[in-house]
């Protein structure tokens, strides 16, 4: 088991490396931040001025040891346009995303599980294929379309939720967060379902496929046969083996929570980390493009590596096999 562990962070480091490594150099082609940050009345003594500032005269090779090192103590460099740190810009920003696709998260865990059970044990039933029939919309429109939509009924037709921003915000466990106030409370509704009905959707449509499958195993029929009531059956023997195939997918989709809350923040102005990628993208500010890049990326690896520990802990098999490999 160390060994595996071991084995995942190195192969984690390695993933880290050459996601920072594409970031740095793809970003590196994209438009000309000296005309944004200078303007065009700037002279060429003031662009060169600027490089060496900067540290853009160095080689490419050079200007990427700088920020892996730097990374790697926590430094990203100075915004293009602000002039800020932008790991202070980070740090301002994160709690917001992380808030957001937290409760996206939960949304779409709890209810994706709860339906996916519900449609898959009353398969024949009319709510569930009323579920099954609706669950197309959070399949279908994209995620900017489900915003505008809920927008539009939620806030501008019926006036109970705000239609932007992220409302007041408290001090909790030393981050400010929305969590507190009620005003921010009603200002995470509505992102945080546009954010989490795809994802939702998907796991839905997952659990309820492997939980019919499960159903009809001989093992099921057996403890239906002992006499177990359908209650210990369905969630005694069934649903505890459908989650092991879901682990895998759940974490990958909240990964994609955090990746795909740039469109999200981008409708609803919330202010996090994605709208600031937006943002730096308008203005060629390649230290913050090539941060977040970074930083999702890390996201992803740390998501995939929990994951990974739990599919082993929960399957004894895995753990195992594990073992035999050393």
């Amino acid at each position: 088991m160390p060994a595996y562990i071991i084995r995942r962070f190195l192969q984690g480091a390695m993933v880290l490396a050459i996601v920072g490594l594409i970031a740095f150099c793809m970003f590196r082609f994209m438009g000309d931040p000296f005309e944004n940050i200078l303007g065009q009345e700037a002279t060429v003594a003031d662009r060169i001025a600027l490089e060496a500032r900067l540290g853009l005269d160095k080689p490419i090779y050079v200007q990427y040891w700088r920020f892996i090192g730097g990374a790697l103590q926590g430094e990203f460099g100075v915004s293009y346009r602000n002039g800020i740190p932008v790991a202070e810009m980070i740090a301002q920003r994160l709690p917001a995303t992380l808030e957001l696709a937290l409760v996206s998260a939960l949304f779409a865990l709890f209810l994706g599980i709860v339906l996916g059970v519900y449609t898959a044990i009353n398969r024949e039933g009319f709510l569930a294929n009323f579920i099954m029939t609706t669950s197309l919309i959070g399949v279908s429109l994209p995620t900017f379309i489900i915003g505008i939509l809920l927008i539009w009924v939620f806030a501008v037709e019926l006036g109970w939720l705000p239609s932007f921003g992220r409302g007041e915000t408290g001090i909790l466990f030393g981050w400010n967060s929305s969590l507190v106030t009620w005003s921010g409370l009603k200002s995470l509704i509505l992102p945080s379902i546009t954010l989490g009905l795809y994802q939702m959707t998907l796991v839905m449509r997952l659990v309820r496929s492997e939980m019919l499958e499960i159903l009809r195993a001989d093992y099921i029929r057996f403890a239906r046969a002992r006499g177990l009531s359908d209650r210990a059956v369905n969630f005694g023997h069934a649903l505890k083996n459908t989650l092991l195939p879901v682990i895998t997918i759940i974490g990958i989709q909240l990964g994609q929570i955090i990746a795909f809350a740039i469109i999200t923040e981008t409708v609803f102005q919330w202010p996090g980390v994605g709208l600031l990628f937006i943002n730096a993208v308008n203005f060629v500010d390649v230290p913050i493009m090539a941060t977040y890049l970074l930083l999702v990326g890390t996201l992803f690896v740390c998501i995939n590596l929990v994951v990974d520990l739990l599919y082993v802990f929960i399957d004894p098999r895995l753990r195992f096999d594990s073992s035999k490999s050393r």
